[in-house]
């Protein structure tokens, strides 16, 4: 016989396989008031919890001041979700409450065809991960009440003056990149 009839059956076989596996994938539903008519037997997804674990100015200047920020993000639910990103915008309320201080991005949301090699966090069943970025900030000759609140903040730690208040939201979608929807969790902190 000829080796490339072994081959190409090989090929269809395993061709097979991955489409059964694509097709019979499981599904999960996000409940929300919209959708309350789910499908039977179709398990549905809690959505994540997001808490501040800690912010602070770990370095400042007359130029520039360096601000730590991490988050603790825990999943409900029984099966692993990927934590795609988490956008964030930081203020701090004593100088302004709507201008933007610092703010970012950890994470990274594929693009088209799936990357490898990506920036994101698998989360497991009903446990959680922490997140965290470093912010540097420029002084400017307009932020001298703010300067005062972070040097006072650098200084006396957790009993500094600064005011904080955080707003963001975190992507995440299931186990797999290519089943369910994207879900979203909006949050905001005072502290």
């Amino acid at each position: 016989m000829n080796p490339r009839i072994f081959v190409f059956i090989a090929v269809l076989a395993l061709a097979g396989v991955l489409g059964g596996i694509l097709l019979m994938g499981p599904t999960m539903e996000v409940t929300t008031p919209e959708n309350k008519n789910t499908v039977e037997n179709t398990p549905t997804i809690e959505l994540l919890t997001v808490e501040l674990k800690d912010i602070s100015v770990s370095k400042i200047s007359e130029r520039s001041a360096t601000i730590e920020i991490e988050f603790e993000i825990f999943n409900p639910n029984p099966r692993s979700v990927i934590v795609q990103t988490m956008d964030f915008n930081l203020f701090e309320t004593g100088f302004s409450s709507y201008e933007q201080l610092a703010g970012g991005t950890i994470g990274n949301r594929p693009e088209g065809m799936l990357e490898f090699g990506s920036d994101y966090y698998t989360l497991l069943g009903e446990n959680s991960i922490n997140l965290k970025k470093k912010m540097t900030v420029q002084n400017t000759v307009a932020s001298g009440e703010l300067w005062k609140a972070l040097q006072s903040e650098y200084d006396n730690g957790e009993s500094g003056s600064a005011s904080w208040r955080v707003t963001g939201t975190v992507y995440f979608n299931l186990s797999s990149m290519t089943s369910g929807q994207e879900n979203t969790v909006p949050f905001e902190f005072f502290r």
